[in-house]
């Protein structure tokens, strides 16, 4: 039998259909207040049959920390009614509804913020044109980022949710806490890597816990993180392989490796004699399920991720094709981007393929 039929057992108890997730990608299809849109929940619905689980694009905890317009929001209980709705049509389908909480740090932009300045671990600037410079959090609102983390994960288990996705990846401010470059801190929140990783450390514990304490049935929680950085200095494979080394003792179903090549190499010659994945994958060690992405567009894609992961994640295929993930379980014909005609992309939508 091919891994890609296979049930998958989360470290919960909670077993997935098949190791097929959809990724979480930037639809910009909420309101501009962050109320969900009937396009959103359709959106979504299309894409969740013959999934195991569907991540969503990401949601913001905080209203200083939206992103871009268009994001969904779930800093306020006023976002449960669609958030349900949402949860709902996702699980109707078969899938497993993960919604992703994330905080956009200094990586928010003054549009979505309404000229509010963004905030982050320390005063310093994305390495982007026109990047704006942060505001350092102080001590006391660290505390208050990491509650509210933990009070979107309830919103989410109120709406009817299976599971959330800590997103820890892309630069956003989660990540942002861990870099060397974003975070000058010093005090308990920064300096060396273990302190880097403290704000990690208990941001984890707290959501956990109030799972536990919340959730009246096996609910998941993922943690998704960015392997490398680019900047000097920045997160490199010592510091991923010691952050998957702790993660990995913890209450985390799985951890979600973002890359945009399943098959990458790292940029340091010492880490490329096999792949991030394989690595990462190596490190875990059976103790959490691995999720793979980047690029998966065929069942061949998904055999050889399922190599060194548990779980494979796709993207821009099933943004074109919704029925992606039935035909790669019935081994059907799938066709690769770069075969799509151009014109016939540009019909899916053009912000949401700028994302993407």
């Amino acid at each position: 039998m091919s891994k890609v039929t296979e049930s998958v057992q989360l470290k919960n108890g909670v077993t997935l259909k098949n190791p097929l997730m959809l990724a979480p990608m930037t639809t910009q299809l909420s309101f501009f207040n962050g109320i969900i849109t009937e396009d959103e929940i359709t959106y979504y619905k299309n894409r969740s049959k013959d999934l195991g689980a569907l991540v969503t694009g990401a949601a913001n905890v905080q209203f200083i920390g939206k992103g871009w317009p268009g994001e969904l929001g779930v800093y306020d209980d006023k976002f449960i009614p669609g958030l349900t709705k949402l949860a709902q049509a996702i699980k109707g389908e078969g899938a497993k509804a993960i919604l992703q909480i994330f905080h956009g740090g200094r990586m928010s932009t003054l549009t979505a913020t309404e000229g509010g300045t963004p905030v982050s671990a320390s005063a310093v600037p994305a390495e982007r044109p026109d990047a704006v410079t942060p505001r350092a959090l102080t001590g006391e609102e660290v505390l208050t980022v990491i509650q509210d983390f933990k009070r979107a994960a309830i919103r989410a288990i109120k709406a009817g949710f299976d599971g959330i996705e800590i997103h820890g990846a892309n630069t956003y401010l989660i990540q942002q806490f861990f870099s060397p470059h974003s975070n000058r801190r010093e005090d308990e929140w920064g300096g060396n890597l273990e302190k880097r990783y403290h704000f990690i450390d208990v941001l984890v514990d707290e959501i956990t816990e109030a799972v536990a304490k919340y959730a009246e049935s096996p609910f998941i929680v993922g943690y998704r993180f960015s392997p490398e950085e680019y900047e000097t200095p920045g997160i490199r494979m010592a510091d991923t392989l010691y952050l998957v080394d702790h993660l990995a003792e913890k209450p985390l179903d799985y951890l979600h490796v973002s890359l945009n090549e399943y098959d990458r190499l790292s940029v340091e010659k010492d880490y490329q004699e096999k792949t991030i994945l394989a690595y990462i994958h190596q490190k875990a060690n059976g103790r959490v399920p691995i999720v793979g992405v980047g690029g998966v567009q065929t069942q061949a894609d998904v055999e050889y991720v399922l190599e060194n992961a548990e779980l494979s994640a796709v993207g821009r295929a099933m943004v074109y094709d919704p029925d992606w993930a039935g035909k790669v379980l019935n081994k059907q014909p799938v066709h690769r981007l770069e075969e799509i005609d151009e014109q016939v992309r540009n019909l899916r939508g053009t912000s949401l393929w700028d994302f993407v």
